[in-house]
C-alpha cells in the first residue's frame, strides 16, 4: 500500500507509542491528584508541556491541551466570543477556512455575532490590504489558517496578525497542518492564539493543543475542574499528552531533511504527469507545506480518481477528509476560481516522511493508466 493522505491523519511514530504505554497501565495515576501515584503523571504533564512550548518558542503556562484541533479552533473563537459577550461583536475569517472554524463562527451567529469572510486569490493567499479595509472598532478577532489543508497554502500570517494589531484585535490561527512541518516561533508570527493536533504529525489521535499567550483571557467551553489554568476542565490525557509531545518533537529534530524529501517527492510527481501529458492544474501557491500536493484533472471524476487508486492499493483524497463524503466541489476549490472542468477531477496528494521516490512514481503512473483509460 501507498499511503498519500498525510494531510488527513498520520501513522503513530514508534517513539510516541512506546512513551504512551507506561501510563496506560503502569502509571495510571489522575495527574491532578495529590498522593504519591499522581506524582510521576503530573511530572510527565509538565516536561511535556515543557517540550510543546519549546518547540513553537512559547511559555509553558501558555500551551493548553484540548481533544484536538476542532476543540482547539472552537475553544479559541467561542472563547474569545463570550469573553467580550456584550462588547465587541464582530470578526473576520477567510473563505477557505476548516470548517471548525467556519462553523463555529456560524454558532456564534445565534448570540449575535457576526463574521466577514475574506476573499482570497487564486493561489489562496489572504491580502493584508483586504484585511486591513475590513477591520474596525467592533472587531474583536481575525482567525486565519497558517496553512490550508486542501491546497497547502501557506498564508502570510506575520503580516495579518501585525494589521489585527494596528486595530487593537485578537489574532488566532489555525495551524493544525503547519505544525511539525515547518519553523513555527509564536513571537515572531505574532498570534495571540494558535491551534495544532497531535495526529498530523504522527501523535496520536484525540489530543492537541491551543497556545494562547500571556494576557489573553478566554471564557472556558468545558466547565468543571480547574485544569488547563481553568481554560479546560478534564482530567488529563496522560498518554495522549506525552505521544504528542514526543511525535512533535521527533518531527522539530528531523524537519530540514524532512522538507527536502518532501520537496523532492513533489516535483517528482508533477514532473511525471506533466511528462505524460496529462491536462491538469496545480492548485495553490508555491510557497506551501512540503508534500502536500492538490491536482485539478480536466474533465474526470475525482471520486473515480480516488477509488480507481484505492483499487491499486494507493489513498489520497478528494479533498479535506471532513469534506470527503459531499459529492461536490469543495469551498476551498470554488474560492481560488477553478475552473468547472478542472473542479470535479481533484484530489489531493500528500506524502510522508516514508513515502520514497517510487512511490511517487508509481502514483504518477496509476493517474496516467487511469486517466488515459477513460479517454
Amino acid at each position: 500500500m501507498i499511503y498519500a493522505d498525510h494531510a488527513a491523519t498520520t501513522a503513530l511514530s514508534q517513539a510516541a507509542y512506546e512513551a504512551m504505554l507506561p501510563w496506560f497501565q503502569e502509571r495510571y495515576g489522575n495527574p491532578s491528584t495529590l498522593y504519591s501515584l499522581a506524582r510521576d503523571p503530573r511530572k510527565a504533564v509538565i516536561a511535556a508541556r515543557e517540550s510543546i512550548a519549546l518547540a513553537i518558542g512559547a511559555q509553558p503556562s501558555e500551551i493548553i491541551f484540548t481533544s484536538g484541533g476542532s476543540e482547539s479552533d472552537n475553544l479559541a473563537i467561542k472563547g474569545v466570543a463570550f469573553r467580550y459577550l456584550g462588547e465587541r461583536k464582530r470578526f473576520i475569517t477567510s473563505e477557505i477556512e476548516h470548517h471548525a472554524v467556519l462553523h463555529a463562527f456560524d454558532a456564534l451567529g445565534r448570540y449575535g455575532f457576526s463574521a466577514d469572510i475574506l476573499p482570497v486569490n487564486g493561489k489562496g493567499i489572504i491580502g493584508v490590504d483586504k484585511l486591513s479595509k475590513e477591520l474596525n472598532a467592533e472587531t474583536v478577532l481575525v482567525s486565519i489558517m497558517l496553512a490550508n489543508n486542501e491546497i497547502g497554502t501557506i498564508e502570510p500570517v506575520q503580516a495579518l496578525a501585525e494589521a489585527a494589531h494596528k486595530n487593537g484585535t485578537l489574532f488566532h490561527t489555525d495551524a493544525v497542518q503547519a505544525v511539525g512541518h515547518i519553523p513555527i516561533d509564536v513571537k515572531a508570527l505574532g498570534v495571540d492564539l494558535l491551534s495544532a493536533s497531535a495526529h498530523k504529525f504522527n501523535g496520536p489521535k484525540g489530543i492537541g493543543f491551543l497556545y494562547v499567550r500571556n494576557g489573553v483571557v478566554l471564557e472556558p467551553l468545558i466547565h468543571g475542574g480547574g485544569q488547563e489554568n481553568g481554560i479546560r476542565a478534564g482530567t488529563e490525557n496522560v498518554a495522549g499528552i506525552v505521544g504528542m509531545a514526543v511525535a512533535l518533537r521527533e518531527h522539530i529534530d528531523h524537519m530540514d531533511e524532512e522538507c527536502k524529501h518532501l520537496h523532492i517527492l513533489q516535483k517528482v510527481l508533477v514532473d511525471a504527469l506533466r511528462a505524460a501529458d496529462l491536462d491538469f492544474i496545480v492548485n495553490g501557491s508555491s510557497n506551501r507545506i512540503p508534500g502536500n500536493i492538490s491536482l485539478s484533472f480536466a474533465n474526470v471524476s475525482g471520486e473515480m480518481l480516488l477509488h480507481r487508486l484505492d483499487l491499486m492499493g494507493i489513498s489520497v483524497a478528494t479533498g479535506s477528509a471532513c469534506n470527503s463524503k459531499e459529492a461536490e466541489v469543495s469551498h476551498v476549490i470554488r474560492a481560488i476560481g477553478v475552473p468547472p472542468e478542472y473542479a470535479l477531477g481533484t484530489i489531493r496528494i500528500s506524502f510522508g516522511p516514508e513515502n520514497t521516490v517510487e512511490d511517487a512514481d508509481k502514483v504518477a503512473l496509476c493517474l496516467r493508466k487511469i486517466i488515459c483509460r477513460d479517454q
